[in-house]
C-alpha cells in the first residue's frame, strides 16, 4: 500500500468534530477558522483546494508514466488473435483498438505561430473555445482579449501531424465587445463554409444570432486603417443576422428540407431562421433553451431546457400550432448543457448541470445507459461523441477530461489539467480519428488557459496488461 492511499484509509477511521479539522500527516486536529482577516486561513475551501491539487499533480507524475490500459486482459495481442479467427469485427475491432490507444496517449505542446498583432500578442490570451471542423483541418477558438473584448479567428492543423507540433492562425483574426455564448460549422456554399454565432448583449445592445463567411479569415495583407474598420463590430458582417434579448445555444439544419434553417436557442424562446426567405419563427418554451441539435434524416429539432426537459421540434409545421409542437419529451433531473444525436438518430446522448450523462432511446423515451464520473454544478459544458472510434469525451468543471467506451459505458481514462482547478482554466479539447486532415492521425487537442496541447497515440507500442 502506498503513502497516498495509507492516508486516506488513517483519515477515513478518525471521528469527525465540528468546527475542526483532521490533518492525517500530522495526526492532529486543527480549529477552522471563519477566514475574514486571517492571512494564512485553514478554511474548509482552502483544505478542499489542497487536496485537489494534491491529486491532480499525482495523477499529472501517473499519466507520465501511463502504460497500460483499463479493461484487464485486453491487449493488442488478444485483440490481433481474435480478429484473425473472426470473433472480431471490423468496426469492434477498431473501437477497441482506439480504447488501447487513448490510454497511451501523450502530452506534447503545440506552438502556436501567429502573425504579428496590432492589439496584443495571441500566446498571452486565454482559450475561451475550440470548435473543430467537420474535417478536422481547422479549428474556431475564441480567446479572452483586454477590456472585456473577445478575440476570435481560425488555427490551421495541416502541420500538426510533422516532426515539429506548431499550427498556425489565420492573419485575419477579429475582436468584439460580445460574449460568443455558442458556435457551430455550417455547410452554405461548401462544407464548412459559414460559422454561426451567437453573441451575448451587453448595456443597451441586444444580442444576436447570424452566419459569419470563413473566408473572412484568410490570409491576406491589408492596409492598418481598414484592418481596423473590418474589427470594430462583428455583428454588421453576420449575413442574416437575428437580434433576440439572450442567444444560449445554436445548430444549423441538417435535413434537406431544413437545409437554409438555423435555429438559436433563447430565453423561453426558439428562434428558427430561414436564411434564404429571410422569415424567423418563434416557438415559445417554459425554460430557457441551452442546447440543440438537428435530426439529419428528418426535419426535427431537438432541444435541452434549463429545467430539464428535453423535447422535439418539427419545423415544418407553424409555430402557432401549439398543441402538435412538442413530438418527443422526457425530463433530466437538472439543466441540460449539451445534445448530441448519434448517427442511428434513434438515441440522444445529454448532459446535465448534476453531472450527469445519458443516452436516452427516443423510442421508448428511456434512459439506457449512463456514464459515471463527470463533473458539473452549474457550468455550460459540452459532449464529445466520437461514433468511429466509439468514444464519449467531456471536460468537468474539475478541469479532469474523461473519456469513456460509446457501446459499454466504461470509464477508459482521467486526464489532469496541466494547470491548478479553476473557473478559468478548464480546458477546452477536440478529438478525431484524423486530426489534421486527411493526412492526420487520431488524437486529441487541449486548450488550457493561453496554451495549446497534443495528445497523440503512441505509435512506438502497444498498451499491455
Amino acid at each position: 500500500m502506498d503513502s497516498s492511499s495509507s492516508v486516506t484509509s488513517r483519515s477515513s477511521t478518525v471521528p469527525e468534530l465540528p468546527g475542526f479539522y483532521y490533518d492525517p500527516e500530522k495526526n492532529r486536529y486543527f480549529r477552522l477558522l471563519p477566514g475574514n482577516n486571517n492571512c494564512n486561513p485553514l478554511t474548509k475551501e482552502s483544505i478542499r483546494q489542497r487536496e485537489m491539487e494534491s491529486k491532480r499533480l499525482r495523477l499529472l507524475e501517473e499519466d507520465r508514466q501511463r502504460k497500460k490500459a483499463i479493461r484487464t486482459g485486453l491487449n493488442s495481442l488478444f485483440l490481433h488473435q481474435k480478429r484473425q479467427l473472426g470473433l472480431l469485427s471490423s468496426t469492434s475491432y477498431c473501437r477497441r483498438v482506439h480504447e488501447l490507444k487513448v490510454n497511451c496517449m501523450q502530452r506534447q505542446k503545440v506552438e502556436i505561430r501567429s502573425p504579428p498583432d496590432f492589439f496584443d500578442s495571441t500566446s498571452a490570451n486565454p482559450f475561451q473555445l475550440l470548435l473543430a471542423d467537420t474535417a478536422c483541418e481547422t479549428v474556431f477558438t475564441v480567446n479572452a482579449a483586454d477590456r472585456g473584448q473577445c478575440k476570435y479567428g481560425i488555427i490551421k492543423l495541416d502541420s500538426l501531424w510533422n516532426d515539429h507540433l506548431q499550427v498556425d492562425m489565420c492573419d485575419n483574426f477579429n475582436f468584439t465587445n460580445h460574449k460568443i455564448n455558442a458556435a457551430c460549422w455550417v455547410s452554405v456554399t461548401h462544407p464548412d463554409s459559414h460559422l454561426l454565432l451567437c453573441l451575448m448583449g451587453i448595456a443597451n445592445t441586444p444580442g444576436s444570432s447570424g452566419l459569419l463567411p470563413v473566408s473572412q479569415f484568410s490570409n491576406f495583407s491589408e492596409d492598418v486603417l481598414v484592418y481596423l474598420f473590418l474589427s470594430l463590430a462583428v455583428q454588421s458582417r453576420m449575413l442574416c443576422s437575428v437580434k433576440i434579448p439572450m442567444a444560449w445555444s445554436c445548430a444549423w439544419g441538417l435535413n434537406p428540407q431544413v437545409g437554409s434553417c438555423f435555429s438559436t436557442g433563447s430565453t423561453r424562446r426558439v428562434y428558427v431562421t430561414n436564411i434564404v426567405t429571410g422569415l424567423t419563427q418563434t416557438f415559445s418554451t417554459e425554460s430557457d433553451v441551452l442546447a440543440q441539435q438537428f435530426a439529419t434524416r428528418t426535419p426535427v429539432l431537438y432541444n435541452g431546457c434549463r429545467s430539464g426537459e428535453i423535447f422535439s421540434i418539427d419545423i415544418r409545421q407553424h409555430a402557432k400550432k401549439r398543441c402538435r409542437r412538442k413530438r418527443v419529451c422526457f425530463f433530466h433531473n437538472s439543466a441540460v448543457t449539451s445534445l448530441k444525436i448519434l448517427q442511428d438518430e434513434n438515441y440522444v446522448m445529454a448532459a446535465d448541470m448534476a453531472g450527469k450523462i445519458k443516452l436516452w432511446d427516443l423510442r421508448t423515451r428511456k434512459c439506457v445507459k449512463q456514464y459515471e464520473g463527470h463533473n458539473n454544478q452549474y457550468a455550460h459544458l459540452p459532449l464529445h461523441v466520437n461514433e468511429e472510434a466509439g468514444l464519449l469525451l467531456a471536460v468537468g468543471q474539475d478541469c479532469y477530461t474523461r473519456i469513456w467506451s460509446l457501446q459499454d459505458s466504461q470509464l477508459l481514462r482521467t486526464i489532469p489539467s496541466p494547470y491548478p482547478a479553476s473557473k478559468d482554466s478548464i480546458p477546452n479539447v477536440a478529438f478525431s480519428s484524423h486530426l489534421g486532415g486527411r493526412r492526420g492521425v487520431p488524437g486529441l487537442l487541449m486548450a488550457v488557459k493561453q496554451d495549446l496541447f497534443y495528445f497523440s497515440y503512441n505509435t512506438d507500442t502497444w498498451c499491455e496488461h
